[in-house]
């Protein structure tokens, strides 16, 4: 099945480019070619989005950066820190194809508690569900919106 799918996100015009049989991907934040999964498709149109229609700025996007979970290590998609690079949007991507689910949701709290960020986004792509996270009561809701910078 090909990555490449029409997504419920604006059009990014993305540099892609074939070698051999895999299509790579150039990262819009790691600034280097990764070979584009469904995943990947998502991720970068999301990375794309939170910058050019929710404003927040490259420097405040990091990429699937490694945490310590108990023994085990764990990588989150995309984490989005505020002015003063204190995490605020944490976004757990998942390929088209794979619905969202309790247990994407129980994927990103489980990142959350290492984060402690005050949003959390789930997206395939398709759809997207956004939570706002209250920490000093551990609970969350469901927001409409997606947090744009301010």
């Amino acid at each position: 099945m090909s990555p490449i799918v029409p997504l419920n996100l604006p059009k990014t015009p993305l540099q892609l480019i074939r070698i051999d049989q895999e299509i790579w991907v150039n990262c819009l934040i790691r600034k280097k070619k990764i070979i584009l999964t469904p995943e990947e498709w998502v991720r970068q149109h999301f990375i794309a989005f939170l910058h050019h229609q929710q404003g927040f700025p490259i420097s405040r996007i990091a990429v699937e950066k490694s945490i310590q979970y108990g023994s085990l290590t764990k990588r989150w998609d995309i984490l989005v820190y505020d002015a003063n690079f204190h995490p605020l949007v944490l976004i757990e991507c998942k390929a088209p194809s794979v619905s969202i689910s309790k247990d994407t949701l129980y994927q990103a709290l489980t990142y959350q508690k290492e984060m402690q960020g005050r949003f959390i986004i789930l997206t395939n792509g398709l759809d997207h569900s956004t939570f706002e996270v209250d920490l000093i009561h551990q609970t969350f809701i469901e927001k409409k919106e997606i947090p744009r910078n301010s």
